[in-house]
Order: C-alpha cells, then structure tokens, then sequence
C-alpha cells in the first residue's frame, strides 16, 4: 500500500536523528559517551510529591476516567500559584486548564486556534515544538530571526509589513531554550502593545520561570496590564520539580482562548491520571525549598559546564536562566555545521550535545549542551573536548 500523507510531509526531517543513531551505535561498541543532549532531566522528583502520588494511587476511586480540563482542586492550586508567585488573579474555571505537559498543551492550543492559511511567528532558532505545531495545523510559518546582535521588534515589525494575511500569532518563551535569552519587563510591554495593535494572539511558554540564576528575576506575560486579553502563559512541573516523565503542565490566561484549548481537549483525552493531578497539586501548593535545590544543582552544573569550556579555549558566557548552555561553535570548526561539528565531539570527545540545526536554520553556527549530568562527569566531558581543541 503506498499513500501520501501531506501533513506529514510538511514536518521536515528530524535533524536530531543522525547524531541519536551515532550515539547508540557508540554505545553498543562498549564506548561512554556523556550525554548532554537531550534536555531530559536527571534530578529526582522532590519526595513529598512522590509519597502523594503513591497515596493516590492506593485509592481505586482514582482509577476512572478524569477531567480533561484538570480536577478542581488542581485548578485552584493553579490560580493560588499565579497569585502567589507573579501577583496575578486567575479564575480556575475560566482562565486555567491542565494540560498533559506543556508540549501537548501548546501543540493542541494551536490546533484548536490556527486554521490553514493563518500565518504565526515563531522565533528561529527555537524549541522545535513552537514552529511545528504550526505546521501540524496547517497554518504558514514565519520566522523571526533571535540572536544577541539582532532587534527582534525591528525583526517582528519588518516580518508584519511584509506578511499578508496579516499575521494572527506570536509564539514566545523566555528564558529561551535554546538560546538561553532573558528578556526583561519591558520587553513584554512592548509585546503587548505591538500585538494588542496588530491583532496578534500571543503565546508565552514559560517552562524556565524557575529556572533562573545570578540574581535575574524573570517577568510573566500575564503581569503586563492588557496582556490577558490578547494571550496566554503555559508553565509545566517538568523543571521546576523535575516531574518530566508526568507530564503536568497547565495554561492560563484569556477566557476565550482557554475555553478553545479545552474544547479541543474534550474530544482528544480524559485529563492525566488523578493521582497524577492530586500529586501536582502538592507540588504547586507545597514548600518551594525542593525548587531551590533544583535551581542551586542546575547552577553548580552550569558553572563547571561553562568555566571548563572557557579553560579549555571555548570562551562562552553564562547563562541566566533555563538549564541548557547555547555555544558558538568555535572558528576553526564554524564552517563544518552544528550537525558535522556535534558528530565530531561524539566521536573524538566522547561528548553528545545537540545541534543548533536542529532548532532552526539560525541556530547552525551553535550547539546546545543541556545540564543533565553531574559534575564529575561534565568535568570528564571538559578534558574530552579539550583534547581536540
């Protein structure tokens, strides 16, 4: 049987695959390759949340089939987080949602908001699901180029005047994975005022809000007055309380948009399994010391990541926020390509990172290193990488 599946056929390759299949090929020949590609973390998940959901999970009653939308209870502890952390009032029933993790929630948040033709802007490089998302849709994808030496209004306004139809979104994330990019309150200001006058609905995924170091304090999307009438913020429990492999996340923000996002939901899934939620609400309104812990662990990783890399002749800035390091690729080996470039550290380093390709055609020049080993072992990953520098 051969048929064609066009919107697959829009989703281009997967640029990660190669250096994947290099990595397993290594590692069935026996050879340690310290993985720092992936942004998958490694800490475990606080004890008090795990101890709630092994509780849960004892009571049959949390067996059936839950609300898609989140229970309650969970909903609440959204609204009372928000109120808590960034001073913003949100109605649990009409302006918060739960989602299976934030990826999902923003991918179906799109599917249920851009119809073919609509056009959205998306960073370039960014977190691949940002831009695909588009694509699954069927909606027209435009990029907006992000990098230290660029004025992304200037971008975002050049991008406006030259789009027809006029562009109905904007999908942001700061801290930026995987630039690493903070932005500051103004910057979302500016958002709002430049979306609110072109009739853009905003996207913010604020996956990094916790994640953040040195004394920078991250602004939410929703604290900027008029910012809930053009948009929403997702967050997921994944970094902050490394809960990856959960799957809890949650969007909030305008009404009319939530309500879309759990329309679509309706149809698609039952909500994560109620012991899950029950557990997320304790981590939400529980003690934020275990967030600390995490934080102070990704920060002593970034600091032997970093000052190792610039004592081995890769100078590279810290970064203030996610828990991923964005590196230039070094002169000498510039021309090669993040792809070509992150085969050779695998090969002859015994390092694996991720390509900058892989998160748009503006991220070429770099390679990401995510802080998911321990500092014995970046250590061990710096002397490989001296080696061929």
């Amino acid at each position: 049987m051969k048929q064609e599946f066009r919107r697959m056929e829009r989703l281009p390759p997967y640029m990660f695959k190669v250096v994947d299949k290099l990595k397993i090929d290594l590692r069935h020949q026996g050879v340690d390759i310290i993985d720092l590609g992936m942004g998958n973390p490694d800490i475990p998940t606080p004890k008090h949340i795990v101890d709630k959901l092994i509780e849960a999970a004892q009571k049959p009653q949390n067996y059936r089939y839950s609300a898609s939308a989140g229970i309650n209870k969970l909903r609440l502890a959204i609204s009372d987080w928000y109120k808590r952390r960034w001073n913003v009032d949100i109605d649990p029933d009409e302006e918060a949602i739960a989602t299976i993790g934030a990826k999902e929630g923003l991918s179906h948040f799109v599917l249920a908001t851009v119809s073919p033709g609509d056009v959205v802007f998306s960073p370039n490089p960014t977190y691949p699901i940002h831009p695909y998302s588009v694509i699954i849709a069927g909606g027209d994808l435009r990029s907006i180029p992000i990098a230290p030496d660029r004025d992304f209004f200037e971008d975002l306004l050049t991008a406006t005047k030259q789009t027809w139809p006029a562009p109905k979104m904007l999908i942001i994330s700061f801290p930026h994975n995987p630039t690493t990019a903070v932005v500051d309150r103004v910057f979302f200001e500016k958002i709002v005022e430049f979306c609110r006058d072109h009739n853009m609905i905003v996207i913010h995924d604020f996956a990094y809000a916790d994640l953040v170091f040195d004394g920078y304090t991250p602004t939410s999307f929703l604290q900027i007055p008029g910012a809930k009438e053009i948009g929403v913020e997702f967050f997921t429990l994944s970094k902050s309380y490394s809960m990856p492999g959960w799957r809890v996340g949650f969007c909030v923000g305008n009404p009319q948009l939530i309500s879309a996002l759990r329309r679509i939901k309706s149809y698609l899934d039952y909500g994560m399994f109620q012991p899950i939620q029950i557990a997320a609400i304790i981590a939400l309104n529980g003690p934020s010391d275990c967030v600390q812990e995490i934080i102070d662990i990704y920060r002593e990783r970034r600091d032997a990541l970093v000052e190792g890399l610039n004592r081995a002749g890769w100078p590279i800035d810290k970064p203030r926020g996610t828990m991923f390091v964005w590196a230039k690729i070094p002169e000498p080996y510039l021309k090669m390509g993040s792809i070509e470039f992150a085969k050779m550290l695998m090969i002859k380093a015994k390092v694996a990172v991720s390509p900058g390709i892989g998160f748009g055609q503006y991220g070429d020049d770099h390679v990401r290193f995510a802080l998911i080993e321990n500092p014995h072992r970046i250590g061990q990953a710096i002397r490989g990488i001296k080696q061929i520098l």
